[in-house]
């Protein structure tokens, strides 16, 4: 609408924004008459009106087959929009159009704002199933001209009301009309079921709705001002209402068509699953989160008794055995600590290697700068937990054997993530250090020591990637690990 707006007409940004306003609601008046809605807009130079929306009913059939946005029409092919937009005014006059062998009758709404009619509604309704009107459909289309003439007087739809239109409730979710003093004149079955959901024994027409919903809803204090005069319809509010056990979702709509309000319509959507299903969906998150938390502090449990028992050993070889567990439980814990502050099992794997580098590096022997360059982005927790371990023994081992003490040098870790198949991506990572290099012959897919185990069988077992450590192959010394890894895409 936006692009059609300023192509072809001379309204200005704040019209365009009243029109995307009128746009968020006509859903309800296109259901309420059972008629398909067209907005059309004059061009700048007043010779033509182009197509800028449209709304297929969901109450009946629709008479528009096809898509009418974006069409231009000459002025005067439609005399019904020339009446509507010079007069100001609702026109109705005129038999009734053949579509395709349907009979449709036209009707032309003037939107209007702030005194100045900026478009026309064509509201056409197809009138081949018209039967005997219900009280129901008597109580729809009584309620679409109400909110008619107000769209046509520059009363609707209301600025100062936000709604969400993909959750606020529809006509077919459940409707009351009410008089000017908030007595109920009509309730369709929907509505009345909702009702019923809360608590009511009775019937609801002839029931004061604001004084009932207040009674209805339990509260600890006095009787809910606030909600009798939302549910009595006085002013455009949603609100959800809960007792015995159910919840309804209700938006009430003054009706004032001639300028003084005659009554309301309130929409209501009985909502009681959907917030039972909520309910569970934050609990069951808030158990996953402590259970991360708890997880994390007995890790650092195991943590701090491992380090007790290194202080008491005489060995060196075995203080640096229970130290390295130290870090690699570390490594875990700070994985379970970011999954205990998220709402799903996905982390930022950015800042769990910006913790693990700063942790191992305070084991280096000399003054090394390790540093992260590129990005490992958002990893799932399966991924995240032994990646995190790998990392830990990568960086533990570099550190140890690239440097002797007291030595300058610097360690990279560089994350770089690529297309891979139609499921997963690539994260291909590289550290690599300036250290004294790899011994002769060295072979890395058959070392023995513990923590290049633990890389392998953690990067080709669990990740599914490859692994590799390599001399640097430029002038000079030092070590490159290169890990690749398959990561899945969950969109």
């Amino acid at each position: 609408m936006n692009d059609l707006v300023r192509q072809h007409t001379a309204l200005s940004d704040s019209d365009l924004e009243w029109l995307h306003l009128l746009v968020s609601e006509w859903q309800l008046l296109s259901d309420l008459s059972f008629a398909d809605l067209v907005l059309w807009v004059p061009t700048r130079d007043g010779t033509r009106y182009v197509s800028v929306a449209q709304m297929r009913p969901n109450t009946g059939p629709t008479s528009y087959q096809d898509d009418m946005v974006g069409h231009l029409v000459p002025r005067g092919r439609r005399p019904l929009l020339d009446a509507a937009l010079d007069e100001g005014r609702i026109v109705r006059e005129g038999d009734p159009e053949w579509r395709e062998e349907v009979p449709v009758r036209v009707e032309s709404i003037p939107v209007r704002r702030e005194g100045r009619v900026l478009g026309v509604i064509a509201r056409n309704t197809n009138l081949l199933t018209v039967r005997t009107p219900s009280r129901l459909e008597l109580t729809y289309l009584q309620s679409a001209s109400d909110l008619a003439q107000m769209i046509a007087a520059g009363t609707f739809p209301f600025p100062e009301e936000q709604v969400e239109m993909d959750s606020s409730p529809r006509a077919g979710d459940g409707l009351i009309r009410l008089d000017a003093d908030g007595i109920v004149q009509y309730a369709s079955p929907n509505g009345l079921s909702a009702y019923h959901r809360l608590g009511l024994a009775s019937d609801l027409v002839g029931q004061h709705l604001g004084q009932l919903t207040a009674e209805l809803a339990p509260s600890r204090g006095p009787v809910d001002e606030a909600l009798v005069k939302i549910a009595s319809g006085y002013a455009p509010r949603e609100t959800e209402v809960e007792g015995n056990s159910g919840v309804i979702q209700l938006r009430a709509i003054p009706l004032k068509p001639k300028g003084v309000r005659i009554g309301s319509l309130v929409l209501l959507r009985d909502v009681t699953e959907l917030r039972r299903r909520e309910r569970e969906l934050i609990t069951k998150d808030a158990t996953i989160r402590e259970i991360h938390h708890r997880v994390k502090n007995n890790l650092q449990t195991v943590a701090a008794l491992l380090r007790l028992q290194s202080r008491r050993m005489d060995s060196a070889r075995g203080r640096e055995a229970l130290n390295e567990a130290v870090r690699r439980v570390g490594s875990i814990a700070i994985v379970h600590e970011t999954l205990s502050q998220n709402l799903d099992e996905r982390v930022e794997f950015d800042d769990i290697a910006d913790r693990v580098i700063a942790m191992v590096a305070e084991i280096s022997p000399g003054k090394v700068d390790c540093r992260r360059t590129g990005r490992f982005g958002i990893l799932d927790a399966e991924v995240a937990t032994p990646l995190s371990m790998v990392l830990t023994e990568v960086l533990q081992n570099a550190l140890e054997h690239a440097f002797a003490q007291g030595e300058h040098g610097s360690v990279e870790v560089a994350a770089v993530r690529g297309e891979g198949h139609a499921q997963s991506s690539r994260l291909l990572i590289t550290v690599q250090d300036d250290g004294r290099g790899l011994p002769e012959g060295f072979d890395a897919q058959r070392a023995g020591n513990l923590g290049l185990q633990i890389v392998r069988t953690l990067v080709e077992g669990e990740l599914g990637g490859t692994f590799d450590m390599l001399p640097v192959p430029e002038p000079g010394r030092g070590t490159r690990v290169v890990l690749d890894i398959p990561v899945p895409d969950k969109r």
